[in-house]
């Protein structure tokens, strides 16, 4: 998703190029409608099988924005000339393991785009893309009644359990939202939805908080959908909150043991940050953990929500 400004550059401000993206196969459904992305290269199981598919591209460049070991042994293989994003992995670690930021204040897209400014490419500043297919497109009487006129999303999942939310805490934001909300998040988090709905479904007549589990219910062009249908969107630092950001929704973004500082809050779009800057333990990792290295988890626990939605 962070990347998708590249090719969109690169393909409307270049003549006669042709872009290919190369990913993971787990990957392609976010890239396989984007229109400047003229073929699709994906890694399924061998390596040796996605380079020998490369080199008969003929490539006259490769743009690198992963930088790792997997990218170095392509570029090497491929013998062409290359750009490689600097992942400022140093400055990271400073800041995780030293709490000093040396980091600069400049957004991950930015840093991306600065890969291939050699090429006389520039920020168009159209944000993030993400096209939808038409069979994907959630209709709104797919839904129940109450949620077709208007509908905050709530993302309850993460990939590590230091960036979500506990499960109270998760109830708490409900109740203050106070509309009617619909639940995104994967299968795995569909037990969070199931305990939202049951503690919303008794009638309380001090909140207006209405559920729709949609946690697993959806696959992830159908639950992009729903962030571009919802009036607001309540996430943990994920991928769908970068979905959000695409479609230009006003984001209320939570962050965990990780930080905006590191360049990947929402992006050009509306947004409101919610982290607990009163500990000194933040950010305890540049991505997360499976639970609180120091037992206490406060970045989330003492988390507090300041916020007013019309």
């Amino acid at each position: 998703m962070l990347t998708t400004p590249v090719p969109r550059v690169l393909k409307t401000q270049l003549k006669e190029v042709e872009v290919h993206y190369c990913t993971r196969e787990s990957y392609a459904g976010i890239l396989q409608e984007n229109p400047y992305i003229d073929k699709l290269l994906l890694l399924k199981d061998s390596l040796n099988e996605l380079i020998n598919q490369l080199k008969n591209e003929q490539y006259d460049l490769i743009i690198d924005l992963h930088h790792n070991l997997r990218t170095l042994i392509i570029k090497k293989r491929l013998g062409i000339k290359a750009h490689s994003f600097n992942k400022l992995n140093f400055e990271k670690w400073v800041y995780v393991n030293f709490k000093r930021n040396i980091l600069p204040n400049i957004h991950i897209v930015d840093r991306y785009l600065d890969t291939v400014k050699p090429l006389g490419v520039t920020n168009d500043f159209k944000g993030l893309d993400y096209f939808i297919p038409d069979k994907d497109e959630v209709d709104l009487e797919w839904l129940p009644e109450e949620f077709r006129e208007e509908y905050v999303a709530l993302v309850v999942g993460a990939k590590y359990a230091t960036k979500q939310l506990p499960t109270k805490k998760i109830i708490q934001l409900a109740h203050m939202i106070n509309k009617p909300v619909v639940v995104l998040g994967g299968k795995e988090d569909a037990k969070i939805g199931d305990t939202l709905e049951e503690f919303f479904r008794v009638e309380n007549d001090f909140t207006k908080t209405k559920i729709f589990n949609g946690c697993g219910k959806f696959n992830l062009n159908q639950s992009a959908s729903l962030l571009k249908n919802a009036n607001y969107v309540f996430t943990h630092d994920t991928g769908l909150m970068h979905i959000a950001a695409a479609f230009k929704k006003q984001i209320f973004s939570i962050w965990g043991n990780t930080t905006p500082h590191f360049g990947m809050y929402p992006y050009l779009t509306k947004f409101t940050v919610f982290e607990n800057n009163k500990i000194n333990c933040r950010p305890c990792s540049k991505i997360g953990y499976k639970k609180c290295p120091k037992g206490h988890f406060k970045c989330m626990n003492d988390l507090n929500f300041d916020f007013y939605l019309p």
